[in-house]
């Protein structure tokens, strides 16, 4: 698909920036409607605008907007974590959830991004952070909610996925977030205050 390439606009006096981080939620509940082709290329690029070191731009991304392949993913990945969680009494509240046929990974969301590192660089893992983080933004400025899930990532990396998802061997998935229309309103969690271990000025 042709993604629009946006020109960096001028920067204005004052940004809304920090309503989006504020107003950013988790969202593990998503309506049945798909979020179109146009707004998901918005979204990376705005992801590809992150920084990165020596600006390598170790990124890539697959869509996947499947309902069979987001399931068949969903239920390999409960199964993994299932077995890695017997016999852990921590996580047992897990296992649980796992062994819940209802429960899906990423929350009915109707698309999920990966977003892949090429595997040299310099810090290609941290610089796919940084676009991920991107990506949750813009997304609040498009009306839409997202959740990254960690939780599939062995699974994503797996040869079986790999191949579906079309990955070369010199690019492995670092973190899948979940893209769609918020069903309901995600109050915001408590957030600490920050640590400063010292101001040095």
């Amino acid at each position: 698909m042709d993604l629009e390439i946006r020109k960096a606009p001028s920067v204005p006096a004052k940004l809304d920036v920090l309503d989006a981080i504020y107003a950013r939620r988790a969202v593990r509940a998503y309506t049945s409607q798909k979020v179109e082709e146009g707004l998901i290329g918005k979204l990376l690029n705005a992801a590809i605008q992150a920084p990165s070191a020596r600006n390598l731009q170790p990124w890539a991304f697959s869509v996947i907007q499947s309902p069979q392949l987001l399931k068949d993913i969903s239920e390999k990945t409960k199964q993994h974590l299932k077995r890695d969680s017997e016999g852990k009494p921590q996580a047992e509240h897990f296992s649980e959830r796992f062994s819940d046929p209802n429960f899906n990974i990423f929350y009915g969301a109707p698309t999920v991004v990966v977003i892949c590192a090429k595997r040299d660089g310099y810090g290609p893992i941290e610089d796919c952070y940084l676009a991920a983080e991107n990506l949750m933004l813009a997304a609040v400025g498009m009306g839409l909610g997202t959740c990254p899930v960690g939780l599939s990532r062995d699974v994503l990396r797996t040869a079986e996925f790999r191949k579906k998802l079309g990955l070369p061997e010199d690019f492995v998935p670092v973190i899948a977030i979940t893209v769609g229309y918020s069903k309901g309103v995600f109050p915001r969690p408590p957030k600490l205050a920050p640590v400063i271990f010292k101001w040095i000025n």
